[in-house]
């Protein structure tokens, strides 16, 4: 494996590794800042609670003496009430009691009035606020308690302020952050070796194909045998064994025609060479020589020709689907392109077609038409009648060409659509019917040479092509409709 191909390897796997860990990281982020706030809303809470406690702790130390408005508050709370609820020193508790009009009763008086509400729905059993404030420079949680105040001498309403500074609300929810953290990279950790390791013995298999397939031998093209290769990978198999059996396909066909070039262009190039030499030793007269070379070179520029198209059909095999092609137009041109040869021999010629829409080139209809026609041209008898006839049945197009020549035996018809198979080499080099039957097969039709027997005897002979429709559409061309003409 070269190194850019091992790291377009390693960037699969590490996309493999990001596409899994990206979003696991993003939730687990997620979930710890959720759980961070969770945690610090219950510390809120519980230290909350502890304010609470201590506002009704001082509001146990209050006497008052006169009614309402004329109430008078008094307070002797000691420090030491509030050092209970203080919190391994980290931090400390202030208090102010006042009346509801604002009066400094005890307490710190840089603590500032209250001026809030008491919620609809406290959250507790009391008269309670909770708010975030300063005091001396600090960030502090004050808790506002409303208590009323009684005695054998008077009544009143008390507004009992305790403040606390956050360092152990802080602390705490650091502690319980750092903590979560810890877990969380814990967890990540494990997942990303999970998945590394997983990712790992999944991509196991494609590693051994890859290397099944690096130590096979040159041409080696073999279908993949891989029946123990996941699920997810037998597509990918499965498409890699019909391309490698396409190319096996075209290699064959490659080898075929280079064999078969070779060993058919020997033969007219020998013979071409022996005219030539016995001319210019002056075996024969000029003209003659002349004229023997021109019929060797058109022999040999027609083999050419044949063995060119054959290797067209097939590269038109491998491309993309045709398209949609009119045969009748085809075959009618064709025909009048060899109207001067039926002239020649003085054919009764006819001509009968019906709009026929198949998929495929132009030139293979072109080519399949002129040699079965050309071919019935050259073995129908002098003056004979000839037929060309394209119907549509069955959702096929079926093109006959029949002449009333002395047709073919059924040996040689077994292997005339074979490759330089012709039955009269001086005049064909069996390339035309192989050609025809290549056609056929690529448009996934069929051919066949057929006697035509009358009153016992052969009368002639019929090429019959089937070649498939287009599925049938509103307003199809292939409808019946018929014409007759002769060149």
């Amino acid at each position: 494996m070269t190194r850019p191909a091992a790291l377009r390897a390693q960037s699969l796997r590490r996309r493999l590794l990001m596409g899994i860990l990206l979003p696991v990281v993003a939730f687990i982020a997620f979930n710890t800042f959720s759980l961070y706030r969770q945690a610090l809303a219950s510390l809120n809470t519980a230290y909350d609670r502890t304010l609470l406690a201590s506002a009704k702790t001082i509001s146990e130390q209050l006497d008052v003496s006169g009614y309402d408005d004329a109430a008078q508050l008094r307070a002797v709370v000691p420090y030491s009430a509030l050092e209970a609820f203080e919190a391994d020193n980290q931090s400390h508790m202030f208090y102010r009691v006042s009346t509801l009009q604002g009066e400094m009763v005890s307490g710190f008086a840089e603590l500032a009035a209250w001026h809030g509400r008491i919620p609809d729905r406290p959250p507790y059993a009391a008269l309670v606020d909770f708010y975030d404030d300063q005091f001396r420079g600090e960030n502090v949680r004050v808790a506002v308690l409303l208590q009323p105040v009684a005695s054998a001498n008077g009544r009143g309403m008390a507004v009992i302020q305790v403040a606390e500074t956050l360092e152990i609300r802080h602390t705490l929810a650091l502690q319980i952050l750092w903590n979560t953290l810890a877990r969380q990279a814990l967890l990540i950790a494990v997942i990303a070796l999970t998945v590394v390791i997983v990712v790992q013995r999944a991509t196991r298999p494609v590693r051994q194909l890859s290397q099944q397939l690096q130590a096979r031998p040159d041409g080696d093209l073999s279908p993949i045998a891989a029946s123990s290769a996941p699920r997810e990978l037998q597509p990918l198999i499965d498409s890699t064994n019909q391309v490698m059996q396409r190319l096996q396909h075209l290699l064959r066909h490659q080898k075929r025609f280079v064999r078969d070039t070779s060993h058919q262009l020997r033969t007219p190039l020998a013979v071409l060479k022996t005219q030539v030499q016995s001319a210019l030793r002056g075996d024969v007269p000029q003209h003659q020589a002349l004229q023997e070379i021109s019929n060797t070179v058109d022999r040999a520029t027609q083999l050419a020709n044949q063995m060119l198209a054959l290797a067209k059909v097939e590269q038109l095999r491998q491309q993309s689907a045709p398209p949609p092609t009119r045969f009748d137009d085809i075959l009618r041109a064709v025909a009048l392109d060899l109207s001067p040869l039926i002239a020649q021999r003085d054919l009764d010629f006819g001509i009968h077609t019906e709009p026929a829409t198949v998929f495929a080139h132009e030139w293979m209809l072109r080519e399949l038409a002129r040699n079965l026609l050309h071919n019935a041209i050259r073995h129908a008898p002098q003056g004979s009648d000839l037929a060309v006839d394209l119907r549509c049945a069955d959702h096929q197009a079926v093109l006959c060409i029949s002449d009333h020549g002395s047709g073919v035996d059924d040996e040689l018809a077994a292997r005339l659509f074979q490759p330089f198979s012709a039955g009269d080499v001086r005049t064909g080099s069996g390339l035309g019917l192989a050609i025809c039957h290549e056609i056929v097969q690529a448009l996934g039709g069929r051919i066949a040479l057929t006697n035509r027997v009358e009153s016992g005897r052969v009368a002639g002979l019929d090429a019959v092509v089937h070649l498939p429709l287009p599925p049938p559409t509103d307003g199809s061309l292939n409808t019946a409709a018929t014409a007759q003409s002769s060149p």
